[in-house]
């Protein structure tokens, strides 16, 4: 595993030359490995402190029942810079996942998988770091160009940038904003989108990242951080 310690202390020129490196190892396939276990991971921050708390909720998969949650806090020093927010939030994930007993078969990060300027989100830049293979379930557009899906359940639009279809726009209920599915690393699209679709649990977003949303907060609040969060945008 790539040791992040040391991604506070990077400029973003630095962080943009690291991403295009990390770049060069993505892979986007078929996974072809039973997926029994999924984990859903989420961040939690007020802008107005350096404190990030960070979660993570594993589930037995295709059932959705919790069977391990982990949490971890970090002080953050790197700029809040969109494109870049992998090197603010990544160290914390990181202790989050070191802390879980049960690492999953597969992650869902809120946020951008491959469907970025530079196709380096925090699902694909985690899971380049630690070799799961991950899904990006965003709840707003960085990167791809779609057309509008029809206002029903699981209606889809596919997403492209300069020529290349990197996520689908996903309707997850009628009446509500599309969420924007993208492979992190490992997945193919296609499976992406499936398995969100079976994660989908009469919210807008995902079961996994609405449960860890929900333990984020939580944490942050017993830490007596009882601000209004900024929102994990997770590019």
């Amino acid at each position: 595993m790539e040791d992040v310690s040391g991604y506070q202390n990077l400029t973003p020129a630095q962080a943009i030359d690291h991403q295009q490196e990390l770049r060069k190892q993505i892979s986007i396939k078929e996974l072809n490995t039973p997926i029994r276990t999924i984990a859903g991971a989420d961040i939690s921050f007020n802008k107005y402190s350096d404190i990030l708390y960070a979660g993570i909720v594993v589930f037995s998969y295709p059932e959705l029942k919790i069977i391990g949650t982990a949490t971890a806090i970090s002080h953050i020093t790197f700029p809040y810079i969109s494109g870049l927010l992998a090197f603010r939030e990544i160290p914390a994930l990181i202790d989050a996942w070191n802390n879980l007993i049960t690492k999953p078969d597969l992650m869902v990060l809120d946020g951008q998988g491959i469907a970025h300027e530079r196709r380096m989100g925090i699902a694909t830049h985690f899971g380049l770091v630690t070799g799961v293979p991950t899904i990006g379930s965003a709840k707003s557009r960085l990167a791809g160009r779609f057309d509008e899906p029809a206002d029903r359940s699981f209606a889809e639009s596919p997403m492209y940038d300069k020529g290349e279809q990197v996520g689908v726009a996903l309707r997850s209920k009628a009446r509500c904003n599309p969420i924007y599915i993208s492979p992190g690393h490992n997945i193919s699209i296609q499976q992406s989108v499936d398995v969100i679709k079976n994660c989908i649990r009469g919210y807008r977003i995902p079961e996994p990242t609405r449960q860890a949303h929900l333990l984020v907060n939580k944490i942050r609040i017993e830490h007596g951080d009882g601000k209004p969060a900024q929102p994990g945008l997770f590019d």
